[in-house]
Parts: C-alpha cells; sequence; structure tokens
C-alpha cells in the first residue's frame, strides 16, 4: 500500500436547525491513499456528500464543522485543511482538490460559456494568464474529455449541451488543474446507463493519465465494484466497514454491509425475492444509542444499544464497527 494522501480523524458535522441539531456525520475517519479510487458508499441521507464537502470545508450556514481533522499531505508537506483560513483553503480547493458534482445542470452557470467557465479555474489558480488562453486550453481540456468538435463546443452555452456533455465539461472543469484529488460526488446519477459506462470509465483513464487520486461517492455498488480499489460503507453518519473491494464483496462482516449486497440483484442465481433491510433510516436530530443500526440489526444485543462500536482492525486492512467482533 502506497503512503495516506489525506487522513481523516472524528471529522463531526453538525446542522443547526429549528427542528434541532441534524448530527449529520459522528466521529468518521478514514484514510485514503495516493493513486486508488477510494469509494464512500451507503444509502441516500447518510452523510456521503456531506463528508466529502466537509474536506475542504464547504459546509455552509446552518453546517458547522464541530471537530476532527483532515492531514492532507502534499508535495509541499502536510497540513490540516481544517485550521486553514478561507485564503488559503481556496488555494487548494479547485486547484489540488477538486470536485466532480452530482448535477451537471446546477454546476455550470447558464450566462457563460463552457470554455470560459473551464478558463475562469485555471486563470484563479494562476494557471494561465488569461482568460483567451485559458479558453484556447480548455479546447485540448475538452477534447480529453471525449467531447467531439471541441473548438465550436468550447463557445457554447450549458443550455446547447446534453446531460452527457455537461457531465464531462464538469469532470474537464474539474481536471483543468491536474489535482491531486479528485472527489466525484455521484457523478453518473442523472446520466443513462450506456453514458454512466463511459464517464466511469473516463474518470478512470484520468486518474491514470494525471496520476490523481478519486474519491467516489455512490450509492450504486455495481458502479462500486466496477472501479473502486478500496470502499467505506457509511451508516447513519458513521462508518460501518472500510475494507478492499474484494474483501467488503467476498467478506462483509457488518450486517449493515451483508444487507446492502443481499438487496443487490445476482443475475447468476434464481432468487423469487430479494431480502430488504427492515425499518427505516433513523432521525438524526434524536439518533438511537449506542450503535445506530441497532434498531435494523438482526444481530443486535443489548451492548449495541448502550456503547457505540469502535471502528477495529479484523485483517489486514478491513475495519469494522460492530460489537459482534
Amino acid at each position: 500500500m502506497s503512503e495516506p494522501i489525506l487522513e481523516v480523524r472524528n471529522l463531526t458535522v453538525h446542522f443547526y436547525t429549528y427542528a434541532g441539531i441534524v448530527k449529520a456525520i459522528e466521529d468518521v475517519s478514514f484514510d485514503v491513499y495516493k493513486g486508488e479510487t477510494f469509494a464512500l458508499v451507503g444509502e441516500t441521507g447518510c452523510g456521503k456528500s456531506v463528508t466529502s464537502r466537509a474536506l475542504t470545508q464547504l459546509i455552509e450556514s446552518p453546517g458547522r464543522i464541530v471537530r476532527g481533522s483532515v492531514i492532507y499531505h502534499s508535495d509541499k508537506g502536510s497540513v490540516d485543511l481544517l485550521k486553514l483560513n478561507e485564503e488559503e483553503i481556496r488555494e487548494i480547493r479547485g486547484s489540488e482538490i477538486a470536485y466532480i458534482f452530482q448535477d451537471p445542470h446546477s454546476s455550470l452557470d447558464p450566462l457563460y460559456t463552457v470554455g470560459y467557465q473551464i478558463a475562469e479555474g485555471m486563470e484563479v489558480h494562476g494557471r494561465v494568464k488569461s482568460i483567451k488562453e485559458g479558453i484556447q486550453k480548455a479546447v485540448d481540456i475538452l477534447r480529453s474529455v471525449l467531447i467531439p468538435d471541441p473548438e465550436s463546443r468550447v463557445k457554447n452555452y450549458p443550455h446547447e449541451l446534453s446531460g452527457g456533455m455537461k457531465q464531462r465539461v464538469v469532470i474537464g472543469t474539474g481536471i483543468a488543474n491536474s489535482p491531486k484529488i479528485l472527489i466525484a460526488d455521484e457523478p453518473t446519477t442523472a446520466l443513462d446507463v450506456t453514458v454512466q459506462a463511459q464517464i466511469l470509465e473516463l474518470i478512470d483513464d484520468l486518474r491514470k493519465k494525471y496520476n490523481a487520486t478519486v474519491i467516489l461517492i455512490t450509492h450504486n455498488l455495481g458502479v462500486v465494484a466496477e472501479t473502486a480499489d478500496r470502499v467505506a460503507v457509511m451508516y447513519a453518519g458513521k462508518i460501518a466497514e472500510i475494507g478492499s473491494v474484494e474483501q467488503i464483496f467476498k467478506n462483509p462482516l457488518h450486517p449493515y454491509t451483508k444487507g446492502l449486497l443481499k438487496a443487490v440483484p445476482n443475475p447468476m442465481t434464481k432468487v423469487e425475492r430479494l431480502d430488504a433491510i427492515p425499518g427505516t433510516v433513523p432521525n438524526l436530530i434524536t439518533p438511537p444509542g449506542g450503535c445506530r443500526f441497532h434498531p435494523r440489526c438482526p444481530f443486535a444485543m443489548e451492548i449495541c444499544k448502550k456503547k457505540v462500536p469502535e471502528l477495529k482492525e479484523i485483517e489486514d486492512g478491513h475495519f469494522v464497527a460492530c460489537h459482534l467482533y
């Protein structure tokens, strides 16, 4: 295993609403290694996107990063991203750590051409001297994300492009400054299946080309099996299990991970009815005590209701937060 490029420890984010304090993520810890594709998996509302945004202080009011550290190891040295001021984090955000957001329609400004939007990010971070030079480089970037006829497309506005093309432009904006870490937040949600496969293949090719690290956020286990090296499974704002793709799929330890995998249809076996995890996701204003999964867990014990399980290494590189272990 290579060295970690990112070490996240006890990351906690709360949202202060009129209804109460939403404990969105609580004591989330994981490492991301150089050059890998690290997947954050879990059902909608489990805290995947909040975790990814908190890494570079992109939490807006009424949200607040309560505690934790995000140690980023760059060529210039190691730094805690959560201790940087706004000016310092802006130098890293978009340059060394870039995002591909979930919805390309809201990620692009309808008032500017796609070439201008790619060029603007490059000019802000000093990669080009002017917008004009940036637009010239944007042509090559659009070509690298497989957009046909990039010389004319660079002059298009977002509404003139299809959903798949918009997503490619968003990816182009993300890779424009050759980031060390690319955070892809459900980059294929709004796309049809054939375009999904092309986008995922493109992100993987770009990772190899730029020697980047990808943090992939998704709830699609098929995507994870196809593209990721390691996986962290999240449930109700906490990490349930971390391991390699092979460990998670062949030997899942946490009851929640097992439930997720059983709910995925397997074309190789004939099953009359898929298993479902009973119950619903808890309200994070008043989450259950102890293990947050215990109200839905078939193996729940008395200790599960009282004590929060620690994330422990069961085998080499395979961690689980469960009292069964």
